[in-house]
């Protein structure tokens, strides 16, 4: 039964609840990644089907702004596109994870064609976009609250990378680096938004369970990368 408007800091605590609980970093395939446990090939097939989510975000950002009747939240929301796409200044994350890419030893195409693409990362990515269309703004918004958790994550997977997979390129590795700061940017934002604009219980809920929604789009990619890939390899 629903009950009163929570306060900010209780609705935040429950807000980070949800990934103490349930964010990816505690997967196997991420355990064994960060552990050096993974094959060349279980590596390579994480960056390809990663890189669907990558080229996603934009359109998940765009679904959020064309729903978005305020100028002002607009205006703080905007930036996210062309930090994915880039621009004259800067060539973006998607750019940065075709480098990652190639630092792996894989071509262009193999991340832009989808020839290794999962069907469950498919799926999954696909179910967030549409999420992003259908939900309200604000609920849209809390979905990527899961930034709240990715500066570690960013910073663990920098340190494994660096210690366990010598051979990938370390100019590949400049994705991560650039997410550890902008990503608590980000999640600043979008607290900020979440907090301000889901301001009925029933928002707050719905804000809740959109962030559930998002740790289980993430963890089901790596479900299907792993089973893909095999449990036990590398």
């Amino acid at each position: 039964m629903t009950t009163g408007l929570l306060d900010r800091e209780s609705f935040i605590a429950n807000l980070r609840e949800v990934g103490l609980r349930a964010y990816h970093d505690k997967h196997p395939f991420h355990l064994a990644m960060n552990e050096g446990r993974l094959s060349a090939e279980a590596l390579r097939g994480w960056v390809v089907n990663r890189f669907y989510y990558q080229r996603n975000i934009p359109l998940k950002d765009a679904a959020i702004l064309s729903n978005c009747p305020l100028r002002e939240v607009r205006r703080v929301w905007i930036h996210r596109i062309v930090d994915h796409d880039g621009s004259s200044e800067n060539e973006g994350g998607i750019e940065a994870w075709l480098h990652l890419g190639e630092a792996c030893g894989l071509a262009r195409d193999e991340l832009m064609q989808d020839p290794h693409l999962l069907p469950g990362v498919r799926f999954a990515v696909d179910a967030y976009v549409n999420l992003a269309r259908t939900q309200p703004w604000p609920v849209a918004i809390a979905s990527s609250l899961t930034e709240l958790f990715a500066p570690d994550l960013m910073a663990t997977r920098l340190a494994a990378f660096e210690k366990f997979y010598p051979w990938i390129q370390p100019s590949g590795l400049d994705y991560f680096r650039g997410r550890v700061t902008q990503a608590r940017r980000d999640s600043n934002e979008a607290l900020e938004i979440t907090t301000q604009h889901c301001n009925t219980r029933e928002m707050q809920n719905a804000a809740i369970r959109a962030l559930e929604f998002k740790c289980d789009v993430l963890w089901s990619m790596l479900d299907a990368i792993q089973d893909a890939y095999g449990r036990n390899r590398g």
